[in-house]
Order: C-alpha cells, then structure tokens, then sequence
C-alpha cells in the first residue's frame, strides 16, 4: 500500500494529507457527525477569537450556483471556553487539532496565541489574516504583506506552536503576500480563503446577507485558489496546505499537483459530511494505479 503520511511540520505528522477546513468543521464534537475523526490528517477548527462573538445579523447564508456565500462573522465561544471544552477532547483524539485564531488588531492575535500555547490538544495554530483591522480602517490584515508580516511575527513571538498563516486571495500579489508570511517566521502557509462576494434579493431591492457581502466558497472558486497555490508554492520553500472548492479526490491531486503538501476540505463536507472518506480512497486509489511509493511522488508533480 502506498503511504500516504506527511511529516508537515516537526512534531506535525498527517497520516494522510487531508484535512477538516476551519469554520466547516465545527468544534469537532458534533453527535452528528458522518465521518470518523481518526480518518482525517487534520482537523482545523471553527475560527476563534480572544472574547466570545455573536456573530453577523441574519441571514448569513446562502447558496449560489456553484458556491456557498456565507457571512458568519465568526460565531465562536472564545478562547477560554475552547480549552476548557474542546482541548481535553482533542488530546484524546488519534488527529491532530489545528485551532484557527482571528483578531481584531495584532494585539489580540499575540494575546490567544499565548493563552493558546502548550495547551495539550492543541497541535498547531492557523492564524487568519483575512479579518477586519479595526485600528486600520477596516482593510484585512492580509491584504498587504506588510500587515500579514505584522501579524504573524506577533504570533510567533508569542507561542512555541507551530504557525501556518491561512492568506486571503483578495490581495494584489498572493506570492509577495507568501513570502512576506514566510520572512516573519510562518512555519507553513494555507490558502485560500474566501472570495469576496455579493448577492442581492431583487424583489426586496436589498442585499441578502445580513452583512451586505460574504465570503464565497465551493467549486465557483476552485481555478481561482489551484491558481494561487500555484503561485504561492512556486515562491516560498515552506510547505503550503492548498484548499478551495475541492469536492473530489481529482480536486485533491491537483492541488498536490500543484504544490500543495496537504489539502483542505470544507464546503464539499457540508454538502456531503462522507466526502472526507472519498476523496482520502481516491488519493489511494490513484496511487496505487500508477504505482506512487509516497505522497512526496505527488507533491508539486505538474511543476516537475
């Protein structure tokens, strides 16, 4: 059998590259849940912030052809509440739990990492940089690599965990944005997250989200986010978890293909909570056809 293992990071060991994408996936304690956490290479969780939020007005979802538009505004329990309720439960578990942190200033990023830091359970952070900077009128941290760099030397400072930056793709330059991460001390990035987007009700003349616009996820994007992990690989020497509209196992290899060393599944599995199994026997599957010995055979093949 082909091993499908990847040491991610030091101390980060996937036993596959698959991974629960952040604000899909919940906090991991479903009862409803379809899938068995111990087949995932990861899990990320819901975005957390330093206080409890309520989150956006409704509504603050909806599909679109395609794609998901959602405008959450990311409803969480804080910091505390997740390491007393949810770390104890992910350091039983056989998978690693990623917990993904958002701020509203760098200040509140350098504050949970710390609170976060040696916690058991917890085995690594993605810090999303694709959140409002009050202190700067409202621009997202990673819209400008000066601000991710900020941001993610702040949180490395901070904490000994291991630090992927999950980066927005409403920049001007993903790769400046990659590389900016990178040069602060990211130990490996994510990408990418939501695409801006609109969606209006045009008998109510109004917008339909609650927060007027929302992030834009599912297939709609996937070019979108193959292309920027592209880029992305092509300009950083550390390891890059691609994501973005993937729904099969043929979504996957591309974006290892690409050069992504791990993957990120989050719309498909809300869709289909089954679809994590699928797409991790497809990988195999595909392996096994053209007789891939590792994962390492598939990472950045179509660069090659």
């Amino acid at each position: 059998m082909p091993d499908m293992s990847i040491e991610l990071l030091p101390g980060l060991k996937l036993r596959n590259p698959v991974i629960a994408a952040s604000g899909t996936a919940g906090y991991g304690d479903e009862p409803s849940r379809l899938y068995d956490i111990a087949e995932l290479g990861a899990f990320a969780c819901k975005g957390t912030t330093l206080k409890p939020r309520a989150g956006n007005p409704q509504p603050r979802i909806m599909e679109t052809q395609d794609g998901l538009l959602n405008a959450i505004g990311l409803q969480n329990p804080g910091a505390d509440a997740v390491i007393q309720k949810y770390a104890p439960m992910w350091a039983a578990w056989p998978t690693p739990a990623i917990v993904n942190i958002a701020g509203e200033c760098i200040g509140d990023y350098a504050e949970i990492a710390a609170k976060l830091d040696k916690v058991p359970g917890i085995a690594a952070l993605e810090v999303n940089i694709s959140c409002p900077n009050v202190a700067a009128g409202c621009l997202e941290f990673g819209a400008t690599p000066e601000g991710a760099a900020a941001v993610t030397a702040a949180v490395k400072a901070a904490a000994s965990l291991p630090v992927i930056v999950k980066l927005t793709p409403n920049t001007a330059d993903i790769a400046a944005l990659a590389q900016a991460v990178e040069g602060a001390g990211a130990d490996a990035i994510s990408l990418i997250n939501t695409v801006r987007g609109l969606a209006i009700d045009i008998n109510k003349r109004k917008p339909i989200l609650g927060n007027t616009t929302g992030g834009l996820s599912g297939p709609a994007i996937k070019p979108i986010a193959l292309a920027m992990v592209w880029r992305a690989a092509g300009a950083v020497k550390i390891p890059v978890i691609g994501g973005g509209g993937i729904a099969t196992a043929e979504d996957a290899l591309e974006f290892l293909m690409a050069g992504a060393s791990a993957v990120e599944i989050g719309t498909a599995a809300l869709v289909n909570p089954t679809v994590f199994t699928g797409i991790i026997k497809g990988i195999e599957k595909y392996m096994l056809k053209f007789n891939l010995a590792g994962l390492r055979d598939l990472i950045g093949a179509a660069r090659k």
